[in-house]
């Protein structure tokens, strides 16, 4: 076995041990960073540290017992008879303590279980290619011969493979991006995601109490949410709420949402709908800022069931730990980096702006700061904390300690927004690429789904059997205005792939693939 330095056989060492003593200080001890993976200490540092409260409280339990294993039976009559005479401490007292009790089990925190989610998976003939798209994009007539270069070259770099799905709508000669259209992608999709929904936890309609729909570029009148309820003939007095206009960050915002609710009504179910719709959002004009958007953004959806039913929870597959929002509205630069607009020929579309990427690390930033303390193991915390004292404090000259996710989490749900943005999150939270691999083939899979991305990508794992009972998972989006929402997630069994039904089930032996930096378009 090897340890960083190679070792010599055996007669080598025996040479070097006989060599004289000025030239054995270059090999009498091997380079301890080259021989000692520093990766372990590590580990072992935050298994000593997160332990630390058994390693001082069995040495006191230790000590505890060895002193009441000397009491005899005439120290326990003393006992009862201190107690008898005093009457009247012992019963406030034990009120005192069914008072405390009962305030805790009446005030604390419900109990949020996610029973199980489904993610729409479009028929094959809605399949986009990415030279379908570029002929669709050329019969358009709309576009410069410059503008279908360029988005030729986004294409080819986008990380976005063969088989994405595009609305009807879009795909005809000529395109038909009328309101009639847009309904039917959004109730194909609404309903298809929430009849496997429905169908795989066996939970009736009218058993749903509050519904949250949100879709950020398509509100119609009445609302998407009242769509679902006149479909599904929900019950008169259902909690609906339809949110707008938040990105591509509004699914976890939907899920913040619906926990709130379910903390103030009991014995409730709680339908969320996440989905963004293509066809009236189709980009016909040539600003470049805003072509981005029709290269990357394809049709999908998902429908998620939470439930705050006690009884639920030996059926449910995770627990909902933890939901942090991060908004930078407040500045003006973060506002408007996404944004819709009329470009100068009036033609309505999504504009990116170049600081796109400095605002959403600003926003990642302030999310795991708020985040780090609830999910990081209190070694990481420490490191961090000495790091920043010697920083700001003493001055000294040392790099900021990043803390290490790896060890708060097991799998990682980072939204599919485009390529550039997963390395940037691979590269500055150190992810391995076993780690982005969800991310990364739901973004060649499926394309940039908007905010039911994190859903596919979660459906990636269960179909690769990764996810086990206690594993920990981190779904982090990004959202127009601006925003970074994260939810973590701890699964409360492991989840069988041959039992569940995904858009993954009937493929998923061809991936992960290897997806080049540049794919040439025919």
């Amino acid at each position: 076995m090897r340890m960083g330095n190679d070792v010599e056989p055996e007669t080598r060492k025996i040479q070097v041990d006989a060599a004289p003593d000025h030239k054995r200080g270059s090999t009498n001890l091997p380079n301890f960073h080259q021989s000692v993976r520093l990766k372990y200490v590590k580990l072992g540092y935050h298994y000593l540290i997160s332990h630390a409260m058994y390693f001082l409280l069995v040495p006191l339990l230790a000590i505890i017992s060895l002193h009441l294993s000397t009491f005899t039976t005439q120290d326990l009559f003393l006992l009862w008879g201190h107690l008898k005479f005093n009457l009247v401490s012992v019963v406030v007292g034990s009120a005192l303590i069914v008072f405390l009790a009962t305030l805790y089990f009446m005030t604390r925190p419900r109990k949020i279980y996610l029973v199980d989610f489904a993610c729409y998976k479009p028929s094959p003939d809605l399949m986009c290619s990415n030279e379908l798209f570029m002929e669709r994009s050329r019969e358009a007539e709309t576009f410069t011969q410059e503008n279908l270069d360029f988005q030729k070259r986004i294409l080819e770099r986008s990380g976005l493979g063969q088989k994405t799905y595009f609305p009807d709508a879009l795909l005809r000669v000529p395109a038909d991006p009328s309101m009639t259209e847009a309904r039917k992608e959004a109730e194909m999709v609404m309903f298809g995601a929430i009849d496997d929904l429905l169908a795989k936890t066996g939970v009736k309609a009218k058993d749903i109490g509050i519904l949250v729909v949100n879709c950020s570029l398509f509100c119609p009148t009445p609302s998407l949410s009242a769509m679902v309820v006149n479909h599904y003939k929900l019950r008169g007095n259902i909690l609906s709420y339809n949110l707008g206009g938040m990105g591509c960050s509004a699914g976890l915002i939907s899920i913040d949402l619906a926990k709130q609710l379910l903390q103030v009504h009991p014995n409730s179910y709680a339908l969320v709908v996440s989905m963004e719709n293509i066809t009236l959002n189709w980009y016909f004009g040539n600003n470049r800022s805003m072509l981005v958007s029709n290269c990357i953004f394809r049709m999908g959806g998902a429908a998620i069931l939470l439930s705050n039913k006690p009884s639920d929870k030996r059926r449910a597959k995770y627990q909902l730990i933890h939901t942090v929002r991060t908004h930078k509205g407040a500045d003006d630069k973060s506002y408007g980096c996404v944004f819709q607009e009329e470009d100068e020929k009036k033609e309505v579309g999504v504009a990116l702006s170049k600081d796109l990427m400095a605002v959403a690390g600003e926003a990642l930033k302030t999310n795991i700061t708020t985040l780090g303390p609830l999910v990081l193991p209190m070694s990481e915390q420490l490191l961090f904390f000495v790091t920043l004292v010697a920083r700001k404090v003493f001055k000294m000259k040392i790099k900021p300690y990043i803390p290490d996710f790896k060890l708060a989490f097991e799998h990682f749900c980072i939204h599919a927004g485009g390529r550039a943005v997963l390395d940037e999150l691979e590269k500055n939270l150190e992810l391995t690429q076993l780690h982005m691999e969800p991310s990364r083939m739901t973004l060649y899979r499926f394309g940039n789904t908007s905010s039911s991305s994190l859903w596919y990508e979660l459906a990636y794992t269960e179909a690769k059997g990764r996810i086990r009972k206690g594993d920990r998972t981190w779904q982090i989006a990004f959202g127009s205005g601006f925003k970074c929402n994260s939810a973590v997630w701890r699964a409360l069994r492991r989840v069988d792939p041959i039992k569940e039904k995904s858009p993954w089930i009937d493929e998923i032996g061809d991936f992960p693939v290897e997806v080049p930096r540049v794919v040439n378009i025919g």
